[in-house]
């Protein structure tokens, strides 16, 4: 028998303060960072635009430890938000006194409707299979629609033209 886990995501916020809007400030970098805690981030990474344009793409430009990198920012697709969630708060008690239920619970501490994402070896491009994967929201939205009478007749009439 697997071992089953659940969990909740309170989409409401947090606690009902107005959610901080962090557009222009969300970024995807090609690295892992093994840290997790407070950084003045804006002091060191100091992102600039390079007027270039390639495929449609503003590109802008960085470093990150001494590496440069090349990014361009992109708007999430109609209809869509980001959102940054952390575990729900649940005062200060010890990890060992926290049930798994309790481990599971999440919520919404910040939103966001567009992102930087970065490369470090080529530009960024309408091919990167990071811009790809939102073609495949269109794809499931077209997937997902119910199905009128007139799509069941011309999808028939375009059938009956392939079998000929």
């Amino acid at each position: 028998m697997e071992n089953e886990s659940e969990g909740s995501i309170n989409l409401h916020g947090n606690g009902g303060d107005e959610l901080v809007d962090l557009s222009d400030q969300v970024h995807l970098l090609p690295c892992s960072i093994k840290y997790d805690g407070p950084c003045s981030v804006s002091h060191y990474f100091k992102p600039k635009s390079t007027g270039m344009e390639v495929e449609g793409l503003r590109v802008d430009e960085a470093q990150f430890r001494g590496r440069k990198l090349q990014g361009t920012t992109i708007s999430l697709p109609e209809g869509y938000s980001g959102f940054v969630l952390g575990k729900k708060g649940r005062g200060k008690r010890k990890a060992s006194k926290m049930s798994e239920e309790d481990s599971n619970c999440w919520e919404m501490n910040a939103k966001f409707k567009n992102m930087t994402y970065w490369k470090h070896d080529s530009l960024p491009s309408q091919h990167d299979a990071f811009l790809r994967s939102f073609h495949w929201l269109a794809v499931a939205k077209v997937m997902h629609q119910p199905v009128g009478a007139e799509d069941l007749v011309s999808a028939s009439i375009e059938l009956e033209k392939f079998a000929q």
